[in-house]
């Protein structure tokens, strides 16, 4: 640990502003190229930089640029889902197994292969996210929604094993020995900044003992708050895992 049990740690953090507004655009403008683009290279270009984004809503397109008339794309759109590292693209990648290119197919199998040992990867330690508040008081319920599911995302991703939201102590503890892995219980507030921004604060205690280990907070201002939160809610996850060595 970083800090003694007692101890509050706090960690702010201000993300650039020029790259927060562009969350949102830049994985519409590659959607529109990938499906719309004239030429395949440029189709390319779009599922590789989809591939990249690290945003959930880059599936749809992607799935939708494996039955592209170009083996180029399609080749392109296979990579970029394993990229991703979204395992909801599952199932449209093992929707065209009978896929007639070899480089396409082999790209295919390349990303099936990644996304189900990611789906697949032992647990490395046990969560139990107890939700998102919003104490701003002005946030729509989908956006808080939103940044939960980014939250959970960014666990599952890190091999993170979820705890159910109700569970008893003694299942718990079950699920603890059975994966020889340590237990932590988080919470998230929402709160407004003085920039006219948002902050993320997360507090870690010890799970199922409840003992308390410590906060963390992750700060940014520049755009909406959909979008703010798209960067801030899995920086939130990685930082609380650092501080609170969630792998030891």
């Amino acid at each position: 640990m970083r800090c003694p049990p007692s101890f509050l740690s706090l960690l702010l953090l201000t993300l650039p502003a020029s790259v927060l507004a562009q969350v949102d655009s830049r994985t519409a403008s590659l959607s529109k190229q990938l499906g719309q683009g004239q030429e395949p290279r440029a189709r390319t270009q779009a599922a590789q930089g989809l591939g990249s984004s690290d945003d959930p809503e880059a599936v749809k397109p992607l799935c939708s640029g494996l039955k592209d008339p170009s083996e180029q794309v399609r080749a392109a759109a296979a990579q970029a889902l394993g990229k991703l590292k979204e395992v909801a693209g599952l199932e449209c990648l093992k929707a065209r197994k009978g896929e007639t290119d070899a480089a396409a197919q082999a790209a295919i199998k390349v990303s099936i292969q990644t996304l189900q040992e990611l789906k697949s990867q032992a647990p490395r330690v046990y969560v139990q996210l107890g939700g998102v508040k919003d104490k701003t008081g002005e946030l729509k319920p989908e956006v808080v929604k939103f940044a939960e599911a980014r939250m959970k995302r960014k666990l599952t991703q890190m091999g993170v094993l979820l705890a159910p939201a109700k569970e008893s102590k003694s299942a718990a503890q079950g699920v603890l020995r059975k994966h020889g892995i340590h237990g932590f219980r988080v919470q998230a507030e929402i709160h407004s900044t003085e920039a006219g921004g948002l902050m993320v604060r997360m507090v870690c205690i010890g799970y199922p003992d409840q003992a308390l280990l410590g906060d963390v907070e992750v700060q940014a201002s520049g755009a909406k708050p959909e979008e703010l939160l798209k960067v801030l809610a899995p920086r939130i996850i990685e930082e609380a895992a650092d501080t609170f060595e969630w792998d030891t």
